[in-house]
């Protein structure tokens, strides 16, 4: 097993702060990443990780060999890709990142149907927030990105945006709450509501409560969640309310939650490509972007 192997296998211990849930990202047995983990402290005669009731915790030595190994797996990763894209389709590596309703619901087909034309190309996809991908395509640890319209202006002029589709944001409650009957709701019926909300500052959140804003209403947003899978149990469970992408509630098919139109609000967002500005795209990632623009 190589030592890169071992370092990769310690950032996603590091970055979930779980063995488990890291072994489940890998793919690996919970034994079999416990093994690299102590063959990795072998080598380098250091204890990195301590346990806590929660998972593990970075020691001091840990916490430097986290920074320096980012920085190698990167390096071996761009190395990588430098080469496969001498190989054309053949071989390749797409790095690209975007927010949950992205990597659940808009990538898993195309990646699926992509590889199935071209095996030979591996995905490295992240779940981030539409800004986190933004820095991180305009720093180069990402390829392309999906993310949500308008992208920051401070990182504007680094990237190059291409428009890909449009996702209508869509109120939901449980079949048991007292709207799920109504074939509209109206703005007054919302006021003072509780509901579920997309994690602060997160760019859906941001353009739903702005919407909101404008349209004179006010909710109260008593819990916040990341994942729309996780938004749809919440709402089904406490009988709140949420908007949600339409993209991710028609992914879930959820028998549990009803859509509910509201009269006089329409929100909408727009979702885009994004890429390194003057940066040529690999040749797998060019036609990654060309796969994605025929299912919009």
């Amino acid at each position: 097993m190589t030592d890169l192997t071992l370092l990769s296998s310690f950032l996603e211990v590091a970055e979930t702060g779980s063995i488990s849930r890291a072994a489940e990202r890998l793919f690996v047995t919970q034994p079999a990443l416990s093994r690299r983990l102590q063959q990795l402290e072998a080598e380098l005669d250091a204890t990195l990780f301590e346990r806590t009731r929660r998972g593990v915790a970075l020691t001091e030595q840990g916490r430097y060999v986290l920074r320096e190994a980012r920085d190698l797996v990167d390096r071996y990763a761009q190395l990588r890709g430098r080469v496969a894209e001498l190989s054309g389709l053949q071989r390749g590596c797409v790095r690209l990142g975007g927010g949950a309703t992205a990597v659940s619901f808009l990538l898993p087909e195309a990646i699926a149907a992509f590889q199935a034309a071209h095996p030979g190309v591996l995905f490295q996809v992240k779940e981030a927030g539409s800004r986190d991908t933004e820095l991180d395509v305009a720093a180069e640890r990402l390829e392309l990105g999906i993310v949500t319209l308008p992208v920051d202006p401070g990182l504007a002029a680094d990237l190059e945006v291409t428009p890909l589709a449009t996702d209508r944001i869509t109120l939901v409650a449980s079949r048991a709450h007292e709207l799920a009957g109504k074939k509209r709701v109206s703005l007054a019926q919302l006021e003072g509501r509780d509901c579920v909300g997309f994690e602060a500052p997160s760019a859906i959140r941001s353009l739903i409560d702005g919407a909101l804003r404008d349209a004179g209403v006010h909710v109260n947003v008593v819990m916040e969640l990341r994942s729309i899978p996780a938004i749809l149990r919440m709402v089904t469970v406490t009988n709140r309310l949420a908007f949600v992408s339409q993209l991710g509630l028609e992914g879930e098919r959820s028998r549990d939650v009803v859509a509910l139109p509201v009269t006089g609000l329409r929100i909408q967002r727009r979702l885009a490509i994004l890429q390194k500005r003057g940066r040529p795209l690999s040749p797998a990632a060019a036609a990654f972007v060309e796969e994605l623009r025929g299912r919009s």
